[in-house]
């Protein structure tokens, strides 16, 4: 790989983060309108046409086989991922399952260990991500928070990390065929909205059109839908299929730094120095899981 390329794949990846940092706010605005399952399938419906108008070409399977690979895709990243992290919510404290989801590129790194080639387990990623989470638990605690551990919900989150996890692996699977990547993700989408079909009939779906309608609300959902679904997991696939899934991963580490600064500026909200030592310590594990330069250097001076 060349810098140039991997350049582009960190941008690619810093981008999604800085988007998807943010999006709990718009989350957290529509859920007074709108419950959980209505804003995941309309968002994503939204994604789906803003796709297909900005590449309206058919994707041809090149082999049958091929097409489990973006059903599972689908199910994963977009149907069980969100549904397991919103049915979480319900069940346990929203500073547990954001400590627990950012574990996400653990589950990564043991994934593509087991399914990719050339993506091998190293001693350094391990340790960037060990300091991440600590970082990242100190920011989603603010200092002042006690751990309160729910079963059900904790083990719906860690699922729903180990999904995204899954994910990971399959778009990096996929971006292996060779397809454009806007049509990839638009059939992922499809999928994804096909198996969220059921969780419809599940959870109740009926957003009222007048609610809807409100400016402050459809500005939230076209957010949702065109910036954090449409360009964002194109950007995340085409970051995983440069970077590859283990690297691109540990981007998620910055989520809750990018929320803690994004509900600093937007909401107004307080920030303690436990939470600014976190941030740091997030930092730091992000910046030992990604650079391999020193390691390198080391290795060519033995």
């Amino acid at each position: 790989m060349n810098r140039k390329n991997e350049t582009v794949g960190h941008l690619f990846a810093v981008i999604t983060i800085l988007i998807w940092g943010t999006t709990f706010i718009s989350t957290k605005v529509l859920l007074k309108a709108m419950t959980p399952i209505e804003i995941l399938f309309l968002r994503f419906n939204i994604g789906f046409i803003v796709l297909l108008f900005a590449y309206p070409h058919r994707l041809k399977i090149k082999e049958k086989k091929q097409e489990l690979y973006f059903a599972a895709a689908g199910l994963c990243g977009v149907t069980l991922y969100f549904l397991l992290e919103n049915i979480a919510l319900t069940y346990t404290l929203a500073s547990n399952v954001g400590v627990i989801v950012s574990i996400a590129p653990f589950f990564t790194a043991i994934f593509a260990h087991l399914f990719l080639k050339g993506e091998r387990l190293k001693l350094q990623f391990f340790m960037g991500f060990l300091i991440a989470f600590a970082g990242i638990f100190f920011i989603s605690f603010n200092g002042f928070r006690v751990l309160k551990l729910n079963p059900c919900g904790d083990i719906l989150a860690v699922l729903a990390a180990a999904v995204w996890a899954a994910y990971s692996i399959l778009t990096k699977k996929i971006s292996g065929f060779h397809y454009n990547t806007i049509q990839t993700t638009r059939r992922i989408f499809v999928y994804g909205l096909v198996f969220m079909i059921p969780a419809l009939f599940i959870f109740g779906f009926s957003p009222s059109v007048h609610m809807l309608l409100q400016p402050v609300n459809l500005l939230n959902i076209l957010f949702l839908g065109m910036g954090a679904s449409a360009l964002c997991f194109v950007t995340w696939s085409s970051a995983v299929r440069i970077l590859g899934a283990v690297k691109t991963s540990v981007y998620i580490y910055m989520v809750p730094v990018i929320s803690v600064a994004t509900s600093v500026i937007i909401l107004r909200e307080k920030i303690t120095g436990i939470a600014i030592f976190g941030i740091g310590l997030t930092l730091a594990g992000l910046f030992i899981s990604e650079n391999k330069t020193l390691i390198k250097k080391k290795e060519r001076l033995k």
